[in-house]
C-alpha cells in the first residue's frame, strides 16, 4: 500500500468523469487499498479515486468513529434518495474551507465491492453525506459547486 498525493481544486483531473471499472483485478484493488490508506493518513472519511489522480469510479469510506469500518466501492451509483440535510462539510481536495451543501437524508446505493460482489447500501446522516459527496467527484462534481454557505470563516471565529 502507499499513500497518494491528494490532488488540490484546480487541478484539471477533478472537473473530469471517471470511467467506470470493467473488472475488478489486482490492480483495482491495490488502488482501492491506496486510497483506503490515504484516506487515513490525511484523517478524512472518504475518497474518491479522481482525487488521486485516476479517473475509474471508486470510492473508499469509513465514517466510523473507530476507523474501522472501512467501505470499498466500485462503480457506486445512487439507486434512491430521500429527504433533505443541510449540513457543513469539507473536502480532503479542498483543505481550509468548509460550506453548508443540501444533501439527501437518506440514500440507497449500488456498488461492487471488492470481491467483484454486487451489494446495496442504505445510509443515513453522515454516511449518506459521504456517499454522495464521492460519488459526485466520480462526476468532477466538488460540493462548493452546490454549497449554500460558506462557513468557514464562521467555524473559525466559533472557536
Amino acid at each position: 500500500m502507499a499513500t497518494r498525493r491528494v490532488l488540490k481544486d484546480g487541478e484539471e483531473t477533478l472537473r473530469k468523469i471517471s470511467r467506470p471499472v470493467k473488472e475488478v483485478d489486482k490492480h483495482t484493488k491495490q488502488l482501492l487499498d491506496d486510497m483506503a490508506e490515504t484516506m487515513y493518513a490525511y484523517e478524512g472519511v472518504g475518497l474518491a479515486a479522481p482525487q488521486v489522480g485516476v479517473l475509474r469510479r471508486l470510492v473508499v469510506i469509513d465514517v466510523s468513529e473507530k476507523r474501522n469500518e472501512l467501505m470499498q466501492l466500485v462503480n457506486p451509483v445512487i439507486v434512491s434518495q430521500e429527504g433533505s440535510c443541510k449540513e457543513a462539510e469539507g473536502c480532503l481536495s479542498i483543505p481550509g474551507r468548509r460550506g453548508i451543501v443540501d444533501r439527501p437524508a437518506k440514500v440507497t446505493v449500488r456498488a461492487l465491492n471488492r470481491r467483484g460482489k454486487e451489494i446495496e447500501i442504505e445510509a443515513e446522516g453522515l454516511l449518506a453525506r459521504a456517499l454522495c459527496h464521492e460519488i459526485d467527484h466520480l462526476d468532477g462534481i466538488l460540493y462548493t459547486d452546490k454549497m449554500i454557505e460558506d462557513v468557514t470563516d464562521k467555524e473559525e471565529q466559533a472557536q
